[in-house]
């Protein structure tokens, strides 16, 4: 439907917003019983959609994890509306701290004061306790399970970057903390930017109510270049050189099919409104280059009533690239990114954006990376509670799941997922060497023999 075609009362009077509420006289939305909604994200998740967080007094953040996307959430955090202040840096590494601080000075004129930058495997400890309100983690998501627990027992909000651990253990740790930040009354937002968007929340609210008819499986894709790796300096240890190079060793990302392709999973989950029951895939490193991880997967997720979906991502230079997130209906299919289509593949409905990107405009599109801190804030200040992190836990558990299953060659369940013990990753940190942990993925099954046929 185009712009022209539906005005801002039509809007407003028939958009049941699914996971987030309906819009109220006030411009803010507040929960709404009726909405159709992942049985996970019904709770304690109350978006507003506001450009801007509202005035209030100061709230005081601390940045854990001083690489890129760390300091692009701190300027993300003072953009997202007034009085909005970075406090403290924490990182292991000396120069990452250093090189965010002469970052963040640059963008946003943001002056952190030395004495409240902390290096060493210890740094999370000494932001939580520098004073601040909030704490953004940023680090390798091999630490977040540990690093928020400490933060929720301080007493602190938290903006958590996805995922939210790297093993069936973390993923376990990590939803017992969300458990206790809700008996706290403290706040959590994740990563997961799309469902702070609003062409992909529009796009969701019409599937759940009945534009392609029922839901009845998924296709989805991500296909990119390679991801970037370092080359270990002779002066590293082992702890130095896998920490520095984190994107390319499970224990500390995940692998690629956790740590990234989570943002087209978890769109999946929103729109096929239930957990699988089972995953079967395979993948494999087809460039030997860095580390342990798979440069390539396929998984198939079974549900209950027996859907299934596809998903497949690649990290491989010098191939096609793409993106897919096709949601299949009974009546049509969705691209979850802002368009439906009947099964003759005509297109029937896509978000309108404006044409002069014009943030007045009903239908502007905040930038994600912003409104997910305009929503953590706006919560805050105003005692609108909000708490996204269950359903972070579930998704990132979904994506265990396709992992461990490529990673075996084995049908891995729900359940399994849920009640295993593996755990990635030493048991303690400190600077020296790193057993048990070998430098080239895993292989699933056995090779095969050879066959006597010409005797």
């Amino acid at each position: 439907m185009s712009k022209s075609k539906q005005s801002r009362r039509e809007f407003l009077s028939t958009a049941a917003w699914s996971a987030v509420g309906t819009i109220g006289a006030a411009g803010l939305l507040t929960n709404c019983a009726s909405t159709n909604t992942l049985k996970d994200l019904k709770d304690d998740t109350h978006l507003t959609l506001l450009n801007e967080a509202p005035d209030g007094e100061p709230l005081r953040a601390g940045l854990v994890g001083c690489g890129g996307r760390g300091s692009g959430a701190a300027v993300n955090f003072v953009d997202a509306g007034p009085n909005l202040e970075i406090v403290a840096l924490g990182d292991v590494f000396e120069d990452q701290l250093q090189k965010s601080k002469t970052m963040l000075k640059k963008a946003r004129d943001i002056d952190v004061p030395q004495e409240n930058c902390y290096a060493g495997f210890d740094n999370y400890q000494k932001v939580i306790d520098s004073g601040v309100d909030i704490v953004i983690f940023a680090t390798p998501p091999h630490f977040r399970p540990m690093h928020v627990e400490a933060a929720i027992d301080a007493g602190k909000h938290v903006f958590q970057e996805k995922p939210v651990a790297v093993d069936p253990v973390g993923a376990r740790q990590m939803m017992a903390t969300t458990q206790k930040a809700k008996q706290k009354n403290l706040c959590m937002v994740s990563g997961t930017i799309r469902r702070y968007q609003k062409d992909f929340i529009e796009t969701q609210r019409r599937v759940a109510n009945g534009a392609i008819g029922e839901v009845v499986g998924a296709n989805i894709i991500r296909n990119g270049g390679a991801i970037w790796w370092v080359e270990r300096k002779p002066e590293w240890s082992e702890m130095e050189y896998m920490i520095r190079n984190w994107q390319n060793f499970s224990w500390l990302s995940a692998d690629h099919y956790v740590e990234q392709f989570i943002h087209e999973l978890d769109v999946m989950n929103w729109h096929m409104d239930s957990w699988p029951v089972k995953a079967l895939g395979y993948g494999g490193r087809t460039h030997p280059v860095s580390g342990n991880k798979f440069d390539h997967f396929s998984v198939q997720y079974e549900y209950e009533d027996g859907k299934k979906a596809h998903c497949a991502t690649r990290q491989i230079n010098g191939c096609d690239n793409s993106k897919t997130q096709y949601i299949t209906g009974t009546e049509g299919y969705a691209d979850a990114t802002g368009s439906l289509y009947n099964h003759q593949g005509e297109l029937i409905w896509e978000y309108p954006y404006p044409e002069d990107d014009n943030p007045e405009s009903e239908w502007y599109v905040n930038n994600p990376y912003v409104q997910e801190h305009v929503e953590l804030v706006t919560a805050i200040r105003t005692g609108n509670y909000i708490n996204d992190s269950e359903t972070q836990v579930n998704s990132t558990r979904m994506a265990l799941m396709g992992r461990m299953a490529a990673y075996t060659g084995k049908d891995v369940t729900w359940d399994e997922v849920v009640n295993s013990d593996l755990r990635l990753g030493p048991d303690t940190y400190e600077f020296g060497p790193v057993n048990g942990i070998p430098e080239n993925p895993p292989v699933a099954g056995t090779a095969p023999s050879s066959a006597n046929r010409y005797t």
